[in-house]
């Protein structure tokens, strides 16, 4: 039978490559708060809040009920607020924290019971270069990626004895819409930045995804990925 995966923040960029990708290999349940008019993925899809528990509750229940367990989970919902610290609100802080670092918790924490009856257990967290480095003006973007590796070192150990592993994937400066929608000069600087000379594509963040949920990955567990470009080793090496 088929692995059965949930990857949340499906809807577009990243998530919705994810999503893509996986379900060349498994029954894929892709998640998020609404999916674009007439363009959702052609997986099951489930419309829920990763901010609520009882939503997610909900959704990973019909998922088991249907498939009668879940395999691989893929947390990659996320927003950014961008403000400079001394400018940001309450909310522009709580709103990221809140989808990017608690809805992630509140996924896998609904999820692991069926991951560790599962032969096959795989959690992925997708984080960001910005959560290693720090970036100016994404105090809370940054604390929730950089949150997301705590989080995924410890349930790394905690559910090691099931054999379920748990890792973060950390993208660099992927053309998504949300990196469209900056200034072009943003735009042109991150690729200046990135040694291999070019922006990410999701796909290139889907496929170490789609690796470390398969067989060859099952010896890795509490790692962090960067698939950035070179983008993290150009600025250790200026």
């Amino acid at each position: 039978m088929r692995p059965t995966a949930l990857v949340t923040g499906a809807g577009r960029g990243i998530g919705r490559a994810v999503a893509d990708a996986l379900a060349r290999d498994a029954w894929v349940a892709a998640l998020d708060i609404r999916f674009p008019p007439g363009d959702a993925p052609s997986h099951h899809t489930i419309e829920a809040d990763v901010t609520h528990p009882d939503q997610i509750a909900t959704a990973v229940d019909s998922v088991v009920r249907e498939r009668g367990g879940l395999d691989w989970v893929v947390s990659a919902a996320g927003i950014v607020r961008d403000r400079v610290s001394w400018k940001m609100t309450d909310d522009e802080w709580a709103d990221v924290i809140s989808v990017n670092l608690t809805g992630a918790f509140n996924v896998a924490r609904v999820a692991i019971p069926h991951l560790r009856r599962s032969a096959q257990g795989r959690l992925v967290f997708i984080g960001s270069i910005n959560g290693i480095r720090g970036r100016f003006g994404q105090a809370n973007y940054a604390a929730s990626k950089a949150g997301l590796q705590g989080l995924a070192r410890t349930l790394a150990l905690e559910l090691a004895r099931d054999g379920v592993t748990v890792n973060v994937v950390a993208p660099g400066f992927i053309d998504t819409p949300m990196t469209r929608a900056l200034p072009e000069t943003v735009r042109r600087r991150a690729v200046e930045r990135t040694p291999l000379g070019r922006t990410g594509c999701p796909a290139d963040i889907a496929a170490a995804v789609r690796f470390l949920c398969g067989d060859g990955a099952g010896f890795i567990t509490g790692a962090m990925l960067p698939v950035d470009g070179g983008q993290l080793l150009g600025e250790v090496a200026s």
